[in-house]
């Protein structure tokens, strides 16, 4: 088995891939419809459109198989992103790169895989639309044009996800948003010579209650820290979620101080809502505060102190899974 080597582009790839928005948690009907589309159009038993991160091929929409995040190093997908080019393999067992695979050993092993590669609005190669069979098949320069024409359709989806500035599930301002009004925010508190403070929070135990009770509490729980926030903050405050259990929160005109204060009246306003809920889980988060400092912070060391103060509370409180882990 060969895995693919990295594109060249691949650090200004990822963080264009994360700043897109697209790793989000969400639903996803228009993915959704287009590999049902997929599916039926070349009457294949698997069609996928999936994005490449760093470690795993993170999937946003299966049809015909579990909608698991793999193992970049055995993905199909990220050769075809290699390449920047549609990748067929009529018979992968006839294929060096894919032969002793584990996916082309499996029980329902892939032996055909055709993928198209996805892109964002700057032409960045951040995913794939891809069709698998169990079986050996061929693939015409028809067949090729049409899935191009299904993958322009992702593409159109992606480059909505790309201008938008909101988070659909929480309505909170998204990475995106976020780092427009946080750099106008530096601006302007430097030009006026006032204090502006960073939060940084993170939801405990999101993924186990994702995994124990479903997504749909999961989205539950999320919705709740958004409408926390917005009771409990200011309107001049930038309120996002940053991704996926993150949110930041950007205190206008206020020091450190004024910011830690206002955290532990959030963490009391949460003890508020898990008395009252009806829930059989409750929120509880661990959070980090830090002040601009306009002499030598710019944007992204800032974010990176945040982060780190609030890994801290988490390793403290014994909630933490590691540097950057999930939780």
């Amino acid at each position: 088995m060969k895995s693919s080597s990295l594109p060249t582009n691949e650090t200004s790839r990822l963080a264009a891939l994360r700043e897109s928005g697209l790793l989000e948690a969400g639903e996803h009907a228009t993915y959704d419809r287009l590999t049902r589309l997929a599916k039926r159009l070349f009457n294949v038993p698997v069609a996928m459109v999936n994005l490449i991160d760093d470690l795993v091929v993170v999937v946003k929409s299966a049809d015909g198989v579990s909608a698991e995040n793999l193992p970049r190093n055995l993905s199909f997908c990220a050769h075809t992103l290699l390449a920047d080019a549609p990748l067929v393999v009529a018979d992968t067992l006839d294929d060096a790169r894919f032969a002793d695979n584990p996916l082309v050993t499996d029980i329902y092993p892939v032996r055909f895989y055709a993928g198209y590669p996805l892109h964002l609005p700057d032409g960045t190669a951040v995913g794939t639309l891809c069709l698998i069979d169990h079986l050996p098949r061929q693939f015409s320069s028809e067949d090729v044009a049409a899935l191009a024409d299904l993958a322009a359709l992702a593409e159109v989806e992606f480059a909505a996800t790309c201008t938008a500035i909101t988070d659909k599930l929480t309505g909170l301002y998204n990475r995106r948003g976020f780092h427009h009004l946080a750099t106008y925010g530096i601006k302007a508190a430097r030009r006026r010579a006032e204090p502006l403070t960073l939060a940084w929070l993170d939801l405990d135990r999101f993924k186990q209650i994702n995994a124990r009770y479903g997504r749909t509490d999961g989205d539950t729980a999320l919705k709740a820290v958004a409408g926390l926030l917005r009771s409990t903050f200011r309107e001049a405050d930038v309120l996002a979620r940053y991704g996926g259990d993150e949110f930041a929160i950007l205190f206008a005109n206020s020091d450190e101080k004024g910011a830690w204060i206002a955290m532990q009246f959030l963490t009391e306003q949460a003890a508020v809502w898990n008395e009252h809920s009806e829930y059989p889980w409750s929120l509880s988060f661990a959070w980090g505060v830090t002040e601009f400092n306009h002499e030598r912070d710019d944007l992204q060391s800032w974010l990176t102190r945040a982060d780190e103060m609030m890994y801290s509370m988490k390793q403290q409180r014994g909630t933490g899974t590691g540097a950057g882990g999930e939780n």
